[in-house]
């Protein structure tokens, strides 16, 4: 399963945005910390989660990230842009999973499978996701 994660294009996931390598993401051993790819997996699902032209999140609700688990196939250094996929995995009654990468220079360079759950604003409590928030997950799902 690793190797067909990492072998997907970037242009096999529905969603992509890209991210500035700054100087100070780099660690003492002269490449990007294993602390900033959580970032920029978060840079890469905050569009999806969070797009007001798709109504989401829902009224009174926000995600909640309550899984991650990421892969690290090859360091990457500073300066750079990077890009980051992201596809929907599977869809619940109340949460979503994600796989994302990262790409440099053409190179998936780190992977992640993640959850993300619904929760009420009031209660911090689960919510079913509601029809148009399916749909749009829907429209994200990743295809290999």
């Amino acid at each position: 399963m690793k190797d067909t994660i990492a072998s997907l294009p970037l242009d096999a996931y529905p969603a992509r945005t890209v991210q500035t390598l700054r100087y100070n993401d780099m660690d003492q051993a002269g490449h990007v910390n294993n602390a900033v790819y959580s970032t920029m997996f978060e840079a890469g699902r905050v569009p999806v989660l969070y797009d007001p032209d798709k109504r989401m999140p829902p009224d009174g609700c926000h995600f909640s990230l309550v899984r991650i688990t990421i892969d690290y196939l090859a360091e990457m250094t500073w300066p750079g842009e990077v890009a980051i996929g992201t596809g929907v995995t599977r869809i619940g009654n109340s949460s979503v999973s994600f796989r994302q990468g990262v790409f440099l220079d053409g190179v998936c360079r780190s992977f992640a499978d993640s959850i993300v759950v619904l929760t009420n604003g009031t209660t911090r409590k689960s919510e079913p996701l509601p029809d148009h928030a399916r749909a749009w997950f829907e429209e994200l799902t990743l295809r290999t």
